[in-house]
């Protein structure tokens, strides 16, 4: 099974791994976790630990373990495993190095240091996102260069609202002027979910202070099947309206 370990520092979430672990432990206690993070547009910081009380997984447990384990990185700044047991500490050091995220090892009598370490990550809150679920509008918040990691975080909130709904009703950007990329990867992946996305998408809204933002409905009506429409900064609420579906909005 899984327990939730309570009492760790803000914004550290840990598991503990007791006795047998099964695909039904994930699906009751990681999974719920992660789609309350998804829907917030929140990054996890995560610790995992498998203490002597540990026997091991079933064969569908393991099984989820790897499949919910490559999915949720993209959701993580770090990952912490806390463990004496061999295998669980080589296969972390292996797999580690093609996490896309930091990751470490520390012994079980550790648990306070991995804490530390998980704290002492820098933080990323230069993107952000939140999922109005009653709207089926996400709402995207930009003050710092765009990194291909907030567009991996995005299309995860995305992909399981498109999944279970056909459709987002509207995409907010918020910011008060464009700031670029940080680096190319940031550029690719951002035209990459441009194409995987904007045909799932009804409406663009984008709120922001700069001549880009002007532009952005003209530009964005050669490469996108969604309507655009650009709003002020301080219209952030008329923007989530329009993107909901509410009337058109007068020309900024």
């Amino acid at each position: 099974m899984l327990e939730r370990i309570n009492d760790l520092s803000p914004g550290v979430i840990g598991l503990r791994a007791v006795g047998k672990v099964s695909k039904e432990d994930y699906e009751q206690v990681l999974e719920p976790i992660l789609d309350d993070a998804r829907r917030e547009g929140r990054r996890i910081r995560f610790l995992y630990q498998f203490g002597p009380e540990f026997e091991g997984f079933t064969a569908s447990g393991a099984w989820e373990d790897a499949r919910v384990g490559l999915g949720a990185m993209r959701q993580f700044d770090g990952c912490a495993i806390v463990s004496d047991i061999s295998w669980i500490r080589e296969s972390t050091r292996f797999f580690g190095a093609m996490m896309p995220c930091p990751m470490r090892v520390f012994g079980d009598g550790e648990l306070a240091r991995a804490v530390d370490w998980l704290q002492s990550l820098p933080e990323h809150h230069g993107v952000t996102h939140r999922l109005l679920p009653e709207s089926g509008v996400i709402v995207v918040e930009v003050s710092r260069p765009l990194r291909a990691e907030d567009f991996d975080a995005l299309a995860l909130t995305a992909d399981a609202w498109i999944e279970s709904h056909g459709t987002l009703a509207g995409v907010v950007i918020h910011a008060r002027r464009f700031p670029g990329w940080e680096g190319f990867g940031g550029l690719v992946r951002h035209i990459r979910f441009i194409r995987d996305h904007h045909r799932h998408v009804a409406r663009i809204a984008v709120a922001a202070e700069s001549e880009l933002a002007k532009l952005a409905p003209h530009i964005a009506g050669h490469f996108v099947a969604a309507d655009v429409q650009r709003f002020a900064f301080d219209e952030l609420d008329q923007a989530i309206a329009w993107a909901a579906g509410g009337a058109p909005a007068a020309a900024s």
